[in-house]
């Protein structure tokens, strides 16, 4: 019999993941806030708990994917968490976006509790996801990990191990979104560059995507920028913001200087303010266009 697996998270990453242990024949049990969403997995044959406690009671595997750190401590503790109701030897595998401070207090309490912890953040959107095509960082114990692995397969093209300390995975992934978030920020001023010199920004975005710059970051995102298409989003701005601030927090204690990164704090801030943080987080491209003293651009 295959490992019981609970996911807890069902956004639109969580639930896209959760359905392809489904399609692989894993024994699922999922919990989310609202339970609405969790609808169309019950229908297809998963077990729907009430809390993240009863969720996690007989899984070999917990799942969770959601926004933030206060959203993990939330469910990992209190009377409904489920790290004092994992059972022994079973194995939490986090796939959010956290600080590798909170990873790595997380990893102390398993092994207080006799449980294990993988980090094992994700690149890819939500259609990725449901392709089973992620790229998976993983980190931590590596008795946990050779465990792990196996289980993470139906859900990506790649899993690549950055050692063992639980809050690695977790530098590495906040590391790839804060040089996402760079490219976002120099492809929307490259687009208003161009646009108020009589350049097509659509078409030198086609351009740079199939020449010096072929690769699905530039690819994709300058597209989406060049379309406003920010909604709906594939990642929302609102979670762009943490992350980068996460960024900035792990700098500031390890002392690293980012000036780049402090440009993005306040475009994320900015854009937030003003109402933005449900569009797509490409959407800063909003902001940058209006300072060069552009019109919107129109959605295609």
């Amino acid at each position: 019999m295959k490992p019981r697996i609970a996911y807890l998270g069902l956004g639109g990453m969580g639930a896209a993941m959760a359905r392809r242990f489904l399609d692989a024949a894993f024994p699922l049990t999922v919990w989310n806030r609202n339970a609405d969403k969790a609808r169309a997995l019950v229908d297809a044959g998963a077990r729907l708990a009430a809390t993240p406690a009863e969720a996690v009671a007989d899984a070999d595997f917990v799942f969770t994917m959601v926004s933030d750190d206060r959203a993990i401590d939330g469910i990992a503790f209190g009377d409904t968490g489920f790290l004092a109701a994992m059972k022994p030897g079973s194995i939490h595998v986090s796939m959010s976006t956290i600080l590798p401070t909170t990873a790595r207090r997380l990893a102390e309490e398993h092994a207080r509790t006799g449980s294990g912890y993988v980090a094992a953040p994700v690149f890819g959107r939500p259609s990725a996801a449901a392709e089973g095509m992620l790229w998976i960082c993983v980190s931590g114990n590596d008795e946990s990990k050779a465990r792990t692995l196996p289980i993470l397969e139906p859900l990506s093209q790649k899993r690549v191990d950055f050692g063992q300390d639980p809050g690695g995975a977790n530098i590495v992934k906040l590391s790839g979104n804060f040089m996402i978030a760079a490219a976002i920020e120099s492809m929307a001023e490259a687009f208003a560059f161009a646009e108020k010199n009589g350049i097509d920004p659509a078409q030198m975005s086609d351009f740079f995507g199939n020449s010096i710059f072929a690769c699905p970051i530039y690819r994709n995102y300058g597209r989406i920028i060049t379309d406003a298409a920010f909604d709906p989003p594939g990642f929302r701005l609102a979670l762009g913001r943490k992350d980068v601030e996460l960024v900035a927090e792990t700098a500031r204690i390890n002392a690293v200087p980012m000036p780049i990164l402090s440009t993005l704090v306040s475009r994320f801030a900015a854009r937030v303010a003003k109402g933005g943080g449900e569009l797509d987080w490409t959407s800063i491209a909003l902001d940058v266009a209006t300072d060069a003293g552009l019109p919107p651009r129109e959605k295609r």
